[in-house]
């Protein structure tokens, strides 16, 4: 159980990975907007299904102070899936994906400064690498 978040890392890696292949050949004929619309209806339907199922209401947490932060990452995902799914439709795919995933390196560097994560040799290593590969990849 200790290490469950790993599986679930895995997990969400092998599904995210067939996701901008399959939105570059949907939205050869559906306009992105249109798929974000689409993807995102069918998400919360899940999402309200593994909720219910779970017994979990978010109406307890409307109120929470943690709650602007949701907010604040609704508005930033919205954004963010907008032009992903956008540039997707202008792009190729091996250009626009490595661009995207460069939120993995910046993410873990605001991790390290703004939350106090540590930063390891190893790690510094890794975000250097994350960029070098996605600059290779994009030109």
């Amino acid at each position: 159980m200790r290490r469950r978040y790993l599986l679930l890392s895995v997990v969400a890696f092998a599904a995210y990975s067939v996701v901008a292949p399959l939105l570059k050949v949907a939205m050869e004929t559906i306009p992105s907007t249109a798929a974000v619309f689409m993807s995102n209806t069918v998400m919360l339907v899940l999402i309200g299904l593994l909720m219910y199922y779970q017994g979990i209401s978010p109406r307890p947490y409307l109120s929470h102070p943690k709650t602007p932060h949701i907010v604040a990452w609704g508005l930033l995902l919205a954004v963010g899936l907008l032009a992903y799914y956008r540039a997707l439709e202008l792009g190729p795919v091996s250009v626009v994906v490595p661009i995207y995933g460069l939120f993995i390196a910046v993410s873990s560097v605001i991790g390290i400064v703004a939350l106090e994560e540590a930063l390891t040799p190893r790690k510094g290593l890794g975000i250097v690498f994350a960029v070098l590969a996605v600059v290779l990849m994009s030109m």
